[in-house]
């Protein structure tokens, strides 16, 4: 299982940008794919996730990001518009192999994780 992360880079803010995660090894459209994000001394954050039936996105990026996948192509996709300086970060897209209706917010519960992409928005 493989999962890669692309799509980072530098942004004003007020600005946008799109993250992909292509996944491979299984077929993904099964499970729960997910976005994290982890800034410098910080822990690691929820931002959103998507399970075969529903979707899940933190309060903090509620109204400026958005998620969705292509089962097609075992793609997940954020796109994150509005962005502020506090959204820097390095993100990370991860997989839940259980079948959960609700998506997971724990990073506990993913199993599979992508190398990680860095998002900074200057101010």
């Amino acid at each position: 299982v493989q999962l890669q992360a692309s799509g980072g880079g530098l942004v004003q803010t007020g600005g946008s940008l799109s993250l992909s995660c292509t996944a491979s090894g299984r077929t993904f459209s099964y499970y729960t794919m997910g976005w994290f994000r982890q800034a410098p001394g910080k822990e690691r954050e929820f931002v959103a996730a998507m399970s075969p039936s529903g979707s899940r996105i933190s309060d903090s990026v509620k109204g400026r990001f958005t998620i969705s996948r292509d089962n097609a192509k075992n793609t997940v996709y954020l796109r994150m518009n509005s962005l502020k300086p506090e959204d820097t970060a390095v993100y990370y897209c991860a997989v839940d192999f259980n079948a959960v209706t609700v998506p997971s917010r724990s990073y506990g519960d993913y199993d599979f994780w992508g190398q990680g992409t860095q998002v900074t928005v200057s101010s």
